[in-house]
């Protein structure tokens, strides 16, 4: 199997700041959505086709999983793969391949469903907070299944298969959604999902799950209710564009007061931030073909926020938010409600020139006049992009350290932002 992928963990990327962006900027296909979509080719002996994947160290990384559990993996195109799970040869996912991302643990819904058993490695991914997977054990447990934890190993089986039950969730989690979601699609009888997650990914995953012939209603909903079937077919499912690119490019527009079009943007899976970053004097207009991002105003203006389960502000857009409060004209609060690790990013734009204070999980951000480059080391995922775009507006140039972590979520970043009048570049450490 040879994958198109190219990424290498010593990189760094080399920007000059001080360029607006303008042009348009075509949004990749959804990381949050492409990762379980995948995942749920383990569901059916049948082929799977899949348009819109990008290209990410993420899917790479899920893609190898995937392989090691007999899945046969074959490309119709760059960003179409066809996958097709019929001989299952092992239901171990270990933990040389779980350990680089969080997501893996989707694989475990969907092997017990399949199998009956699964032995999955306790996943790795960016150190950003706990977010044990405890959720997602107790949900299956109520299902049927035992279930216990060895040597870094989840192990589970259950030998009368799973049975639906109700299912309420303390706390919102998209990865327990989609995990118990993939269980009760074959499970016996009913299954509710209380307190499930509500993003436009999961929305969508239950409409690919639906075109395997699940079936499925509440979608979209706090409340999602599926009845389990016998079997599941192969069908083809086209990945919804990535919210989480298209905001991240829409803040990088309104510092580097440029005006950019985000093509495939759908305005609706934005709309709380969207509507933020009017409220701060950037104009987001929906346009046919994606959304329109140009500052209106002279002056950022300073506008708090803080996260929360969508439809709220997106926690994956507050180190990038976070950027653009650091060049607005006064001081605003930024409260990170979901992960307890996630202000890692501002010690680095700190030594940018930022002016910013962490009080528990809220950071009192005071807007400058400018930031400078300097040598910054990214964290995890989203804080290094923060990164990135804190470059772009710098005076001089910034040397970003880890680019590793910025290829597991944002496809061919330096092209895009090149296109659009950036002055960017990767180079080997």
């Amino acid at each position: 199997m040879v994958f198109f992928f190219m990424f290498g963990m010593l990189q760094g990327m080399r920007i000059v700041g001080g360029n607006q962006l303008n042009g348009e900027i075509e949004i990749s296909g959804a990381k949050n959505l492409a990762l379980p979509a995948l995942v749920a080719s383990i569901l059916t002996s049948d082929k799977m086709i899949y348009k819109n994947v990008p290209n990410l160290a993420d899917v790479k990384s899920l893609l190898e999983l995937l392989a090691c559990f007999g899945t046969e993996i074959n490309y119709e195109g760059i960003h179409t793969l066809a996958l097709s799970s019929r001989n299952i040869k092992s239901a171990i996912a270990p933990y040389d391949f779980v350990r680089k991302m969080r997501a893996s643990i989707l694989v475990l819904g969907a092997l017990i469903a399949r199998c009956g058993i699964a032995t999955v490695s306790l996943p790795g991914g960016c150190a950003i907070g706990t977010r044990g997977v405890d959720l997602h054990i107790r949900a299956l447990e109520l299902m049927g299944a035992d279930i216990s934890i060895e040597n870094g190993y989840i192990k589970a089986n259950t030998a009368k298969g799973l049975t639906g039950c109700d299912i309420t969730f303390p706390v919102v989690t998209v990865t327990g959604t989609e995990n118990i979601l993939m269980a009760a699609v074959l499970a016996r009888g009913t299954t509710r999902l209380i307190n499930a997650a509500m993003e436009p990914e999961v929305e969508a995953f239950c409409e690919l799950l639906r075109k395997m012939g699940a079936k499925i209603t509440g979608a979209g909903t706090s409340v999602i209710t599926i009845e389990g079937v016998n079997e599941l077919c192969g069908t083809e499912f086209e990945i919804i564009p990535d919210r989480i690119e298209a905001g991240t490019y829409a803040i990088a527009t309104a510092v580097t007061n440029g005006q950019v079009l985000l093509k495939n943007c759908k305005y609706e899976h934005l709309t709380s931030f969207f509507e933020t970053l009017n409220l701060a004097g950037i104009s987001c207009e929906k346009k046919e073909n994606g959304v329109l991002v140009y500052r209106r105003e002279a002056d950022i203006h300073p506008i708090s926020i803080q996260t929360a389960p969508y439809p709220g502000f997106p926690t994956d857009l507050q180190a990038q938010y976070t950027v653009l409060m650091s060049l607005a004209n006064g001081s605003s609060s930024i409260t990170e409600n979901i992960f307890e690790n996630r202000f890692m990013h501002i010690p680095e734009l700190a030594r940018m020139g930022a002016d910013i204070t962490i009080h528990g999980k809220t950071a009192v951000v005071n807007g400058v006049e400018k930031l400078t480059g300097a040598q910054v080391m990214a964290t995890d995922l989203r804080a290094s992009v923060s990164l990135v775009i804190a470059g772009l507006v710098a005076e001089g140039e910034t040397i970003v350290n880890r680019l590793y972590h910025l290829d597991r979520g944002y496809e061919n970043i330096e092209e895009k932002l090149n296109h659009c009048g950036a002055k960017v570049e990767r180079f080997d450490v």
